[in-house]
């Protein structure tokens, strides 16, 4: 019986540092926090602002009692702006769960921000953005993992007037800032585990195409009649082409008023330039052929030019506008 016991004795001693890693490896891990999210409601979306207001819960599941990762929680995209945001546990402290981990629900209620893309407007795409990161804890301690493949959920009853809410989705990345932010005690760089939750909105195309692009249109018709004016009368030609340039200048101002100041040019703002064009075409033919003669030979002349010049120019216009279109909402924007 020594003999075994020696043994038994002797292995343990030789396989105790390999058993102590074992057992360390598991509590040198992260700790895994499960997050799902469900989106209560969608207010007051301003794209000229950047922002939009959003009541949601989010719930957490975690198996290390010594962290708080409901508390820790910080919404990086929260509106600094605003100071009516609500948020709320509904557990006092966090609720055991029948497989031993730990769970815990909050609400919050606040205004959110995003930089928006107009590139496409007014057929954009834009997502409303909740951005999730822990205050304290980098990826070393603490990494979120989504609460299935529908990681976010919305209330059924959610609309929002005049956009059409699209399926939600969950993503989680790994946010590095190229700084301990003065802490001497951690490295130079740190990493924190993010989780973002999308929600695409998307304006009705019909609907938009009706109200923005139909008095453009409606425009270039009455421009397009400059062609069509006996040439004799030169003022009316002038004024027709006049008027039209005026009254689309101040289309395009009142179009752009919900939108905010951006460095470069929307697909909305290119239909424009390129309806500036018509009109200017129109308007020269008429000046250049008021110095014509005003006969009948010649006006007969100018009339059949003039039929030329609309046929000419409005086929460059629109097909200039379906290239301008087809590249545009071809391409993608982040």
């Amino acid at each position: 019986m020594r003999l075994p016991a020696f043994l038994a004795l002797t292995l343990s001693v030789l396989t105790y540092p390999f058993a102590c890693n074992a057992q360390a490896t598991p509590s040198d891990a992260p700790v895994k926090v499960t997050v799902g999210a469900y989106v209560n409601d969608i207010q007051q979306p301003d794209f000229k602002s950047n922002s939009y207001a959003i009541d949601l819960y989010v719930w957490f599941r975690w198996r290390a009692p010594e962290l708080d990762p409901y508390k820790t929680l910080e919404f990086m995209n929260r509106d600094a702006a605003d100071d009516s945001n609500l948020r709320e546990p509904f557990y006092d402290t966090p609720e055991v769960m029948p497989d031993g981990s730990l769970y815990q629900i909050i609400r919050y209620r606040g205004q959110f921000s995003t930089k928006f893309r107009f590139d496409t407007y007014p057929f954009d795409t834009q997502t409303l953005k909740v951005v999730l990161e822990d205050s304290i804890y980098d990826v070393t301690r603490l990494v979120y993992v989504p609460d299935g493949e529908d990681g976010v959920i919305l209330d059924s009853g959610i609309t929002l007037p005049g956009y059409t809410v699209g399926q939600p989705s969950v993503r989680v990345s790994q946010n590095r800032y190229p700084t301990n932010f003065g802490d001497l005690s951690e490295p130079d760089e740190e990493t924190y585990s993010r989780i973002v939750l999308s929600i695409p909105v998307t304006r009705p195309v019909v609907a938009m195409s009706i109200k923005i692009f139909l008095p453009i249109i409606l425009i270039v018709v009455c421009a397009a009649l400059v062609f069509f004016v006996r040439p004799r009368q030169v003022s009316s030609r002038i004024g027709l082409g006049i008027t039209a340039l005026l009254t689309l200048v101040a289309l395009e101002l009142s179009s752009g008023s919900s939108l905010p100041d951006i460095d470069y040019l929307m697909m909305l703002d290119k239909v424009f330039l390129l309806s500036y064009l018509f009109i200017i075409v129109a308007i020269t033919r008429a000046v250049t052929t008021s110095w014509h003669g005003t006969d009948a030979k010649a006006e007969k002349a100018i009339a059949h030019d003039d039929r030329l010049w609309f046929a000419s120019v409005l086929g460059a216009y629109l097909a200039a506008i379906i290239t301008i279109a087809w590249l545009t909402l071809a391409q993608p924007f982040g």
